[in-house]
């Protein structure tokens, strides 16, 4: 043969060979899929557990199929990192959401926005005049006199069983992160009856209808089983609710601004912040009217919802496990001797508080399975070829658990913390309840100093223990934050060396 024959066939095996052979196209492993639904039948009610069980046989990195649509699930933290810092900005847009679509006025808040100019400009907003480190700062009063109202509330009603008092601690814990951030984005607080809606029923169902997966995102011919089955009438009563909540709270900002009522030097709330750009004066930037109630129901539903959950979390572990609640009281209760209140600034000096947290959040992340991203272009993962347009979902619950990065990973063990550098701010894969990367929450620091603050204090003032710890019912519910199925009941005694 020629040689001018071999000099072209070498070539063409080698480009063959890359094409057939190579792990460039190789695809992750993936469970067997059925005909039209794909894998959607294993998701189960907690698809965080479901996937997690999936992850164990497939792989950190495994190949699900909802309807047709291929959706990657992340459940290492090589592979969180790769996602959420290697390759940032290709995995930084969300996938089309009907009924993040619908609550959020076509997406326009900074959670479910598209990748793009308009989200790079309302996450600046949000974070600028509403969660910077200077703005969180001052907020410190309302967070301590919101905390204070709690602590005498429960007082009251100790007080009114002549001790101590079994008190639904879900309750409180809803009330005041609700009234801390109605106060800090509102400018008030909005009460049932006054002008506002039933939070705690209307939230609870706008977070379960988020985490509520939509058959007609994965295959649009079944689409008109939602309305079968009452999710798009749910869906529309809730949008509905809170828009007309969220209209109110804006047309009283409008009228008390028209009608001179802000005193000279008065701090400005959210809204007020929102109504100002809204004609694009300041940043060039205009914001509609639709715009204007995505973002503040994106900043008041999420501080609401995610920062309860994550503190009755906290008091349901700490009431299991009372060696590490004595742990925990005695770290406190010393370092507030001779105080009335604890103040932010001793939270600093409470290391051992901000293991409990750590380890509550790393057990149980208020959001386990981080919102979908999708990528942008094609794109290599842990040696897997992923397509552009491919979904990703990170099971930060299953890396809170996984083995390889924690001993003992079942185990609550605050202990672990104490002598770790490791953080929640999104710089350490390990523990990532909030997120990382430009898809971060933008809320964690204000949410960490309300958990903090009101931890602290509840220890500070009294002692807690469950009215029958063998009837504690630990079983999750289903939404975009998972929170425990039944309230959490405990019985509260006022810790008389401070009164």
């Amino acid at each position: 043969m020629d040689l001018t024959w071999y000099a072209l066939l070498i070539p063409l095996f080698f480009f063959l060979h890359k094409c057939f052979f190579s792990n460039s196209n190789k695809l992750p492993p993936s469970p067997t899929k059925l005909p039209i639904i794909g894998n959607l039948h294993q998701l189960g009610s907690l698809p965080h557990r479901s996937m997690h069980k999936l992850s164990k046989k497939y792989g950190p990195v495994m190949l699900l199929h909802f309807g047709s649509k291929p959706v990657i699930v992340a459940s290492s933290v090589d592979a969180a990192r790769t996602i959420m810092k290697t390759h940032d900005l290709v995995w930084s847009n969300r996938p089309k959401s009907r009924i993040a679509d619908r609550l959020f006025y076509g997406c326009k808040d900074v959670a479910f926005s598209p990748y793009g100019e308009y989200w790079r400009q309302i996450k600046s907003i949000t974070v600028l005049h509403l969660l910077s480190n200077k703005r969180v700062q001052s907020y410190r009063d309302i967070r301590e006199e919101e905390i204070s109202n709690m602590i005498v509330k429960i007082r009251q009603e100790c007080d009114s069983n002549s001790s101590s008092s079994v008190i639904d601690l879900r309750d409180y814990l809803c009330s005041l992160t609700n009234d801390i951030v109605s106060r800090v984005a509102l400018g008030r607080k909005y009460n049932e009856g006054q002008g506002g809606m039933n939070a705690k029923v209307t939230l609870d169902e706008f977070g379960e209808l988020l985490g509520t997966f939509s058959i007609g995102d994965y295959i649009p011919r079944l689409e008109w089983i939602n309305k079968i089955n009452g999710l798009d009438s749910k869906v529309e009563k809730v949008a509905k609710e809170l828009d007309t909540f969220l209209e109110s709270v804006i047309e009283e900002h409008v009228s008390r601004k028209n009608n001179g009522e802000y005193s000279t030097g008065e701090a400005k709330d959210f809204v007020d912040v929102l109504l100002e750009i809204q004609n694009g004066k300041e940043t060039g930037f205009l914001l509609q009217r639709d715009s204007l109630k995505a973002i503040i129901l994106d900043n008041f539903a999420a501080g609401v919802d995610t920062t309860y959950t994550a503190l009755e979390w906290i008091m349901t572990e700490l009431l299991r496990h009372p060696r590490v609640m004595k742990k925990l009281e005695d770290e406190v209760r010393e370092l507030g001797q001779g105080k009335t209140e604890i103040t932010e600034d001793d939270l600093r000096n409470m290391h051992y508080l901000k293991a409990v947290i750590k380890e509550t959040l790393r057990l149980h992340p208020p959001i386990p399975l981080l919102i979908p991203r999708v990528s942008t272009e094609d794109i290599e993962l842990l040696g897997y070829h992923i397509p552009a347009k491919t979904q990703v979902i990170i099971n930060a619950w299953a890396i809170g658990r996984d083995p390889l990065s924690w001993d003992d990973p079942e185990e609550y063990r605050p202990e672990r913390f104490l002598n770790s550098n490791i953080d929640i701010k999104g710089l350490h894969f390990e523990l990532i309840p909030f997120g990382a990367g430009r898809r971060g929450c933008p809320g964690t620091a204000f949410a960490i100093v309300v958990i903090e603050l009101a931890l602290s204090r509840l220890v500070h003032k009294f002692n807690f223990s469950l009215p029958k710890p063998e009837e504690l019912d630990m079983t999750e519910a289903s939404g975009v934050a998972v929170r425990r199925k039944s309230p959490l009941l405990a019985l509260a005694t006022p810790y008389s060396s401070y009164y």
